[in-house]
């Protein structure tokens, strides 16, 4: 079948969402285990002790979990603070978390700590912008509260939005009021189903049948999306491998000889590479072994890799060369590595 397909169902005995375009699979999200804080996840926390020379402090979360914040100047042990969980940890480590606390849904997302109604510039229509705002406006928001409308948000009715931006600043308002107590999970982070339906385009079919996964063969997909090789268009191959310290990336030019083949390879690998580090859920320090290619074309694949990134939904940073002429990228820990699941 053509278009976007969602499908939920349980992928080692985990709940996961998949996303396929035209039969590919184009996303994959699982839910992390329950003894694992999963991102966007809110906290009643409290201070428990400064880290000496790093500027940050560890915090007690709750249910036997630990936060890291890094500019954590002026707080003090015992003091309450509300957080959010910001991305996944290795285990038995702190899991990083914020108190810029955000409240997202498909349409809206409200900012406790920044007042103001904001709309995505990718809205360019004045006239729709200039309705949705009006929507905005009608939603009682607390005091120093705001909302961003997302780019979605100029495909929904009037009254969906609506209701989409009330739930998110009923929401908040009842959770930034609720500040007093003993560490404790306020808000659980969204399950795989629930991102999918926030966050994925707008599907051409949605099968919740636990057969689904079966049919369309998704066990199949991942495990080939988790084998370490992966063919490139052109010839060549990628071999994207993680250790604890980082994510190790090996180009091959394959059977191809000729003097163009590196530059070929590393270009065809830069436009792979988000899709592959999404769906394997990669992320942090990543180093590339590009293959041999003159440095008069680093410039061109940079531009090839930069605009392979703009594409991709995990915020990833070019960072630059090593001295023995390895690639580096720093990327947001946001999504559970597929390889960390138990099988």
């Amino acid at each position: 079948m053509n278009g976007y397909q969602i499908l939920t169902g349980l992928w080692r005995g985990r709940d996961t969402a998949v996303l396929l375009r035209d039969g590919v699979l184009e996303d994959v999200l699982v839910a992390p285990e329950e003894d694992r804080p999963a991102i966007g996840a809110i906290y009643r926390a409290v201070v428990d002790r400064p880290l000496k020379g790093q500027g940050g402090v560890i915090l007690t979360l709750g249910g036997g979990q630990k936060g890291y914040f890094r500019q954590a100047k002026g707080l003090h042990p015992g003091e309450r603070m509300l957080v959010q969980v910001t991305g996944y940890a290795e285990r038995g480590k702190a899991v990083p978390v914020t108190p810029r606390l955000l409240f997202k849904s498909r349409y809206a997302i409200v900012t406790p700590d920044a007042p103001g109604v904001n709309i995505s510039r990718q809205i360019r229509d004045e006239e729709l912008r200039e309705k949705i705002a009006a929507v905005a406006h009608d939603i009682a928001l607390e005091p120093g509260h705001g909302a961003i409308l997302r780019s979605v948000s100029g495909e929904a009715g009037a009254e969906e939005l609506a209701d989409d931006l009330a739930s998110m600043a009923e929401l908040a308002a009842q959770v930034c009021a609720d500040t007093e107590g003993e560490p404790e999970l306020l808000v659980d982070g969204p399950a795989p189903a629930d991102l999918a339906w926030r966050d994925w385009p707008e599907p051409d079919e949605v099968l919740e049948d636990p057969a689904a996964f079966a049919h369309f063969g998704i066990e199949e997909l991942i495990a080939e999306v988790l084998a370490p090789r992966a063919e490139l268009e052109g010839g060549g191959s990628l071999y994207v491998e993680p250790t604890r310290a980082l994510v190790a990336v090996d180009v091959n030019t394959g059977a191809d000889t000729s003097p163009a083949a590196g530059l070929k390879a590393n270009i065809a690998a830069a436009r792979a590479l988000p899709r592959l580090l999404r769906l394997k859920g990669l992320s942090g320090q990543i180093v590339l072994d590009l293959a041999p290619m003159p440095k008069k074309d680093r410039t061109r694949w940079e531009q090839v890799l930069k605009a392979a990134l703009r594409d991709d939904p995990v915020e990833t940073s070019f960072v630059g060369w090593t001295p023995l002429g390895h690639a580096e990228l720093q990327r947001k820990r946001e999504r559970l590595p597929l390889h960390e699941v138990p099988a």
